[in-house]
């Protein structure tokens, strides 16, 4: 109950960097990490993990000497996942820089990136920089996932989101809708 204060906390501050109400559920978290290699990669990167669900379901799934990176732009969500998670390398900075962050950790690609930050309330521009600094980041054949709200995927932003990918990756799958979810949401996986 503490995390879901926390988290509408900062909705309340910042909305368009928080971009939901509450936190993911665990049945999303299951979705979005399943289908991605991430018990064999050697470097998964998250981008805007907020209060760290996506974060522990890959923390549960990947090997232990693999490199988990959670880029976070907020600070205080940034500093809670850090305590929370130790052996995960958090990173407070824009994913705009995914390239970068990766390499300064010492690697010069992703196996996976899993993403629940906010793409439906993030202009185009920002949109398209944010999907090009992953495409870059990923190694070939790598997979991206990140998730979208039932009732926000059908508005401009969200449509136009589903036609970037589309663009982008060399293959766009959606999954059924994850019913168990505040809202209801359905997960991209895509593959470069």
């Amino acid at each position: 109950m503490r995390e879901q204060i926390g988290f509408f906390r900062e909705f309340a501050r910042h909305p368009v960097w928080t971009g939901a109400i509450a936190p993911s559920s665990k049945w999303l978290a299951r979705c979005i990490t399943s289908e991605l290699g991430i018990e064999t990669a050697r470097v998964v990167a998250e981008l805007g993990p907020g209060t760290g669900v996506f974060t522990k379901a890959i923390h549960e799934r990947r090997a232990k000497d693999a490199l988990q990176i959670a880029v976070e732009i907020n600070p205080q969500f940034a500093e809670r996942l850090q305590h929370r998670f130790p052996d995960v390398s958090v990173v407070n900075e824009s994913a705009e820089h995914l390239s970068q962050i990766v390499q300064r950790l010492g690697h010069q690609e992703a196996d996976a990136v899993i993403s629940g930050i906010p793409w439906a309330v993030f202009p185009e521009e920002l949109q398209s920089n944010l999907l090009d600094a992953i495409f870059a980041t990923l190694k070939p054949g790598g997979k991206f996932a990140t998730f979208a709200y039932l009732h926000g995927a059908w508005l401009p932003p969200g449509a136009r989101f589903r036609k970037m990918i589309g663009t982008k990756f060399s293959q766009v799958i959606k999954t059924p809708v994850v019913w168990r979810n505040t809202p209801p949401a359905f997960v991209y996986r895509c593959q470069k």
